[in-house]
């Protein structure tokens, strides 16, 4: 994101410690970052545009994966969280791809409940029910989730639009599509999580 429209901003907090700061400090700060937080769509959006390439062998590349995932769950019905889910569950993929699933879930985190925000984070290993066994690890790794709330729901997610998501013939709804879906969740303010 550019800094060029906070330039209509020339204030600046003053303090050279968080110790020194005080409360004036932070209204400065959070005119600064209401502007900030306009460009956060257009941000994430880029992060899943840069999964086109590489492909990485895959099928289809991750950026239409992601598209597929989340056209199946629109046309299923589900609801606009689910479908903005599925649409950026593998993002994780374009800064962390060694743990992309936690990687993913951060950045989500702030616009999801906390049953989505699960979903996706524990999504990888649901995920290798389908093909850890063709790797030499345990498919059935998810089982030590077995009990909790969302393992159902995750294992469905994995299974019906997770798994499917790399048919080179899927007609997957464009990225423009969603594009209303992603702004609307994205402009709501974050939910700030310390954890």
């Amino acid at each position: 994101m550019s800094d060029a429209p906070q330039d209509d901003l020339p204030e600046r907090a003053s303090y050279r410690s968080i110790l020194e700061s005080g409360p004036q400090d932070y209204v400065i700060q959070g005119r600064y970052l209401k502007q900030h937080h306009a460009g956060i769509a257009d941000l994430y959006l880029g992060f899943l545009k840069s999964l086109e390439s590489p492909h990485l062998g895959f099928p289809v590349d991750r950026f239409e994966h992601s598209l597929q995932t989340a056209t199946r769950a629109l046309r299923d019905g589900r609801d606009d969280e689910y479908v903005f889910v599925a649409l950026f569950h593998d993002v994780g993929d374009a800064l962390a791809p060694a743990n992309h699933p936690e990687a993913g879930a951060a950045l989500l985190r702030p616009y999801i409940g906390d049953d989505m925000y699960w979903l996706v984070r524990n999504h990888g290993v649901f995920q290798g029910y389908y093909y850890y066994h063709f790797l030499g690890r345990d498919r059935d790794l998810r089982e030590r989730y077995r009990g909790h709330p969302m393992f159902e729901k995750t294992a469905e997610f994995c299974e019906k639009y997770d798994q499917a998501a790399f048919d080179k013939d899927y007609e997957s709804a464009p990225l423009s599509a969603f594009e209303p879906l992603v702004r609307r969740i994205l402009s709501q303010p974050p939910r700030f999580v310390f954890e």
